[in-house]
C-alpha cells in the first residue's frame, strides 16, 4: 500500500528507510520544502522499493539516496520517479550497488521536468560494483525534459573493483582483504556520509564493516 506524504511549506524532513522490503512512498513537495531520503538495503532480504517525489511549489530541495549491499541470490529494485511541475528547484539522485555471489540489482530513475518548471537543476547519478561474475546489474536512467531553461544530467556505470587500486595498497603494506574492505567501504561512504544524524549514520558504518568482514 502506498504510504502518502506532504511537506508543508518550507518544511524540512530526511527519512532514513533501513532494510526496506516494500517501501512504497508518494511525497507531495510544497514551496521551499527540502527533503532527504535514504534507502539502505544491507540485510540480505529482497526489496522492491519505488519512491515518487512531486515538487508542486516553487524553490523545493529533493535529495534521493540509495545503497545495497547484496549477496547469495538476494534481488533489491529501486524504482524513483521525480516530478518537477514547477520550476526554480532542484534534485539530486544518488543509488550505489556492491552485488556479491548470484545476486541482482535493477535500478530505475524517471526524472521529468514539465513544460513550466523553467530554472530547474537535476541530477541523477548510479554507481555499481560487481564483485563476481554471477552477479547481475539492470540500470535504467530515464529523462523527460519538457522545458528549456534547465540543468539536468545523468550517468551510471557498472563495473569490478580498481585491481590497480588494490595492488597499489598492497605494494604499501595493507593485506588484500584489508585493501578491499577499504576500497568497498570508499565507494559507499557518500552516500552514508549524507546521512545527518550520526548515531543512525556511525550504525550503518558499523554494520558495512562487519558485512564486509564476513
Amino acid at each position: 500500500m502506498t504510504q502518502h506524504i506532504t511537506l508543508q511549506r518550507d518544511e524540512r524532513r530526511e527519512l532514513v528507510l533501513l532494510n526496506p522490503t516494500e517501501a512504497d512512498l508518494c511525497i507531495l513537495q510544497e514551496a521551499g520544502s527540502v527533503l532527504r531520503l535514504h534507502l539502505i538495503n544491507l540485510d540480505g532480504r529482497d526489496a522492491d522499493n519505488r519512491i515518487t517525489v512531486e515538487q508542486r511549489g516553487a524553490g523545493c530541495e529533493t535529495e534521493l539516496y540509495g545503497l545495497a549491499l547484496t549477496h547469495g541470490t538476494q534481488q533489491v529494485n529501486n524504482l524513483t520517479h521525480v516530478n518537477h511541475a514547477i520550476g526554480g528547484g532542484c534534485s539530486a539522485q544518488l543509488f550505489k550497488y556492491i552485488l556479491d555471489g548470484q545476486s541482482r540489482g535493477f535500478y530505475r530513475g524517471e526524472l521529468v521536468i514539465a513544460r513550466d518548471a523553467q530554472q530547474t537543476s537535476a541530477q541523477q547519478t548510479n554507481r555499481n560494483l560487481l564483485l563476481c561474475e554471477g552477479a547481475r546489474m539492470r540500470t535504467m536512467p530515464q529523462l523527460e525534459i519538457y522545458a528549456d531553461d534547465v540543468k539536468a544530467s545523468h550517468g551510471a556505470t557498472t563495473g569490478q573493483l580498481d585491481e590497480h587500486a588494490l595492488f597499489y595498497m598492497q605494494q604499501r603494506g595493507i593485506p588484500k582483504e584489508k585493501a578491499r574492505q577499504l576500497l568497498l567501504q570508499a565507494f559507499m561512504a557518500d552516500v552514508v556520509d549524507s546521512i545527518s544524524d550520526e548515531a543512525m549514520r556511525e550504525s550503518i558504518r558499523q554494520t558495512i564493516e562487519k558485512q564486509l568482514a564476513n
